[in-house]
């Protein structure tokens, strides 16, 4: 083997990196560069980090941090099979000290260095955070019923896909995606909502579960670089009939079950099942509400009949036995008194008899 001698140093080495022996080489040689303090931005409400210019929603403390420590390590272009280990240390809530330590092979060497950085913290508010504190929204959704006020089953659901909708949005990076408030009406609620596309996305859902449909109402309110700045209301209608409702309808009455893109019921006259839409139901007329129902004498049963007390008058009438029927005589049953007659009920459809 011919030995080389090293210019720098002296010493004779088989091989030169850059004119020089290796321990020369490497003497000089950076594998990393990392800054002695680095600075961090967390919020201090939602744990959003700042970085490169805008937020993000990352993890927690201790992730935010390596991640900063990671964007801060300099490696050299020239290292291969690079390995890194991190190591985190919290001082202070507002101060943490990270070791690094990397493993790497330049020009077919195997080289180790380590370096260490002192990471603060500074805890401020967010742009989602503040402007959800300040009241920021860019569109209204008025959640209403149509012909009728929405139930208070109905308000809780919408409440409750609405604030699903903006927590699975703003994991998927939509930061205005937030209620500003959220405002009990007469005839509904009213969502201020942090993000138009957001918004739209929520009306969607109400309706795709609960039925009926929305529009859009665009408001101008100022210009910003140029271009005009709008707010959008969304107005959401539930459909007319719903869950409990009794209608009639081209001649038949029945009780609807459930109420979405399709309206389910069953006919109160011979138990056969109803399927419609709810704009095939408009026009059709509502006589009642199971929750009207109340608990009358069970008189005698016949074939295809029953005899009961009427309510109000308490005089006995015959009324169409209801499939499945299982009552005694003298023993008392829900039943609902309509303008077009008098409707026996299982006890499950009632939620309480009056």
């Amino acid at each position: 083997m011919n030995f080389i001698t090293c210019p720098r140093c002296g010493r004779e080495c088989y091989r030169l990196f850059d004119s020089v022996c290796k321990d020369c080489f490497f003497e000089t040689f950076k594998l990393i560069e990392l800054p002695h303090v680095l600075h961090v931005r967390i919020c201090s409400a939602c744990g959003a980090h700042f970085h490169r210019s805008r937020w993000e929603d990352v993890g927690n403390i201790e992730d935010v941090v390596l991640k900063a420590v990671e964007d801060a390590l300099f490696i050299h272009n020239e290292a291969g099979d690079v390995e890194v280990y991190l190591e985190p240390r919290e001082i202070t809530p507002y101060m943490y000290m990270v070791r690094a330590e990397v493993d790497a092979v330049v020009r077919e060497e195997p080289v180790h260095a380590e370096a260490e950085t002192e990471v603060r913290i500074q805890r401020s508010a967010c742009d989602m955070c503040s402007r959800e504190s300040g009241g920021y929204f860019e569109a209204i959704i008025q959640i209403r019923a149509a012909g009728r006020f929405p139930t208070e089953e109905e308000n809780k659901r919408s409440m409750t896909i609405a604030r699903e909708a903006m927590e699975s949005m703003r994991k998927k990076g939509d930061r205005l995606a937030f209620i500003s408030e959220e405002v009990e009406q007469k005839g509904g609620i009213d969502l201020y909502m942090g993000s138009m596309n957001a918004s739209r996305q929520v009306c969607r859902l109400i309706n795709s579960e609960l039925g009926g449909n929305f529009s859009e109402s665009p408001t101008l309110v100022g210009m910003k670089d140029g271009k005009n700045l709008y707010r959008i209301t969304f107005a959401v209608r539930l459909p007319e009939f719903g869950p409990g409702d009794v209608i009639r309808f081209r001649g038949k009455v029945i009780q609807i079950k459930s109420s979405g893109k399709k309206v389910n019921g069953t006919s109160l006259e011979d138990g056969s099942r109803f399927i419609s839409t709810p704009e095939e139901l408009k026009g059709a007329e509502k006589i009642g509400n199971i929750g009207d129902a109340v608990l009358t004498v069970l008189v005698s049963i016949e074939d295809n009949a029953i005899l009961v007390l009427d309510p109000e008058t308490y005089e006995t009438v015959a009324i169409k036995k209801p499939m499945s029927f299982n009552a005694e005589a003298g023993s008392e049953i829900p039943v609902l008194k309509t303008p077009y007659g008098i409707f026996a009920l299982a006890h499950s459809e009632i939620p309480q008899a009056k």
